[in-house]
């Protein structure tokens, strides 16, 4: 049945369609994607309504105020129940969405094993890969027949993402190496462990952050990947779903700041208007008075402003391509250092290689427009009062070499300042950058008038 169709029927009460796939591999993710398009009261009374096997399958693909909003109307030893059969970065996620006195709450619900797993793991930083372990990883012994461990498998293991590598340990649980499970299949059930492994594995240590993560995912193309200590014992395996699930926040994150509001804690649909409204009014407010200074700017060159009216013509002109500039160098030097092509400590190749494009880029615009005032000269359209035309010509032209490479330059480095001082570089965002070019593009465009036309 189509998703739309599915929805309207779950919003009529009538959930027998949604329960006649319970049984359909994707069926967890699917009903967790659908019951997040619900109002969250209709969303928690849908739940409510599902059969408890069910409510346990579905719950960790349920978003963060969704599950919160269930536990609150849910037994004690259901929630108990729920929150122990969840798998363990599922359980992390939940935990993280908590404040600390729900904490400790919860925290209580756990049997021992899950309790003391879940208080050490919280103890990592929220940017490591300890916050997306799973601890249900599959091992396996080098002396072991293939058969051996298939049967091992087939008893001690469940069917899970993680399941797809096995990771062989030696006597101390020290890791060796990962075998797909592929080569399981593909091999003669005599053979040894020993004799289909390669010798090379790849890992992350626990305190490694998501984004070594997600960079060791796109460098090696793997499924899962081990986690360690650092005496190599293996505390359980990160999936690629799991990074792309962070991936995929980090980035919208990142998006948001660099389009010039506070990031936002929920997705958009679950976002309160007034709490979208103060989201972006603290950057509008900021921006604003930012932009005052361009006033204050304008009003230093007031005297010149009035000895060449003609100079407001091409204002917009020489401050568009300024902030265009510096938007665009922001945007590639904080892409290039979020996938790890940058650091700071290139900071010297970006200065001399965004100077050399600002300048190339600079000349460019400003013959197009020294080209664009000639032309309408020659056909009557420009009147530039005492001045002569290819003055005029001149002093936007080499305003826009000027204001381009400032811009440039003002939008590579920023975001390299603000990695180097340990902050979010996307918080350099395109208004900021754009406002910052703004005023000082007022002031090269009128020191250079003031300079080829006397003013």
């Amino acid at each position: 049945m189509p998703v739309l169709d599915l929805r309207e029927k779950i919003l009529e009460g009538d959930l027998s369609e949604l329960l006649h796939h319970s049984k359909d591999e994707d069926y967890p993710a699917e009903v967790g994607k659908l019951l997040g398009t619900l109002p969250t009261e209709h969303a928690i009374n849908t739940f409510l309504s599902l059969p408890e096997k069910v409510q346990i399958q579905i719950f960790g693909f349920l978003d963060a105020v969704l599950q919160i909003g269930i536990i609150e109307e849910l037994p004690r030893p259901k929630i108990s129940n729920i929150l122990n059969t969840l798998e363990s970065n599922d359980r992390i996620a939940f935990f993280d969405s908590l404040d600390g006195i729900q904490v400790t709450e919860y925290l209580n619900l756990l049997n021992d094993k899950n309790r003391l797993a879940t208080y050490d793991l919280l103890g990592y930083p929220e940017n490591s890969v300890a916050r997306l372990i799973n601890t249900t990883f599959t091992t396996v012994r080098k002396e072991w027949t293939i058969g051996q461990a298939i049967e091992h498998l087939r008893r001690f293991y469940s069917d899970t993402p993680a399941a797809n590598v096995i990771f062989v340990v030696d006597s101390g649980g020290k890791l060796i190496d990962d075998i797909p499970i592929r080569r399981l299949v593909l091999n003669e059930h005599s053979k040894k462990i020993e004799d289909i492994m390669d010798g090379f594995y790849v890992k992350l240590e626990i305190q490694d952050s998501i984004e070594d993560a997600i960079q060791k995912f796109k460098e090696y193309d793997r499924v899962a990947l081990p986690v360690t200590n650092s005496n190599n014992i293996v505390m359980g395996v990160v999936t690629v779903d799991d990074v792309i699930d962070e991936a995929e926040e980090k980035d919208t994150k990142e998006m948001q700041q660099f389009g010039g509001l506070e990031s936002l804690d929920l997705p958009y649909v679950k976002t309160s208007f007034f709490t979208l409204v103060q989201k972006r009014a603290g950057w509008l407010i900021i921006l604003f008075l930012s932009e005052m200074l361009t006033a204050t700017a304008m009003a230093h060159f007031q005297v010149e402003l009035e000895k060449a009216v003609a100079l407001m013509i091409f204002l917009p002109l020489i401050i568009s391509s300024g902030g265009n500039s510096g938007s665009q160098a922001a945007t590639l030097i904080i892409r290039a250092m979020a996938l790890k092509e940058l650091s700071p400590r290139d900071w010297w190749y970006v200065m001399r290689r965004e100077v050399l494009s600002g300048l190339t880029l600079g000349i460019i615009l400003g013959t197009v427009g020294f080209v664009r005032i000639a032309v309408w000269h020659e056909v009557g359209w420009g009147a530039y009062g005492q001045f002569p035309w290819w003055m005029v010509g001149l002093t936007v032209a080499f305003s826009l070499i000027g204001v381009v490479m400032w811009g440039t330059l003002s939008g590579s480095m920023i975001p390299i300042v603000l990695k180097r001082m340990k902050l979010d570089p996307a918080t350099s965002s395109a208004p900021f950058v754009a406002t910052l070019v703004d005023v000082t593009g007022l002031i090269i465009y009128f020191t250079v008038a003031a300079i080829l036309l006397h003013l």
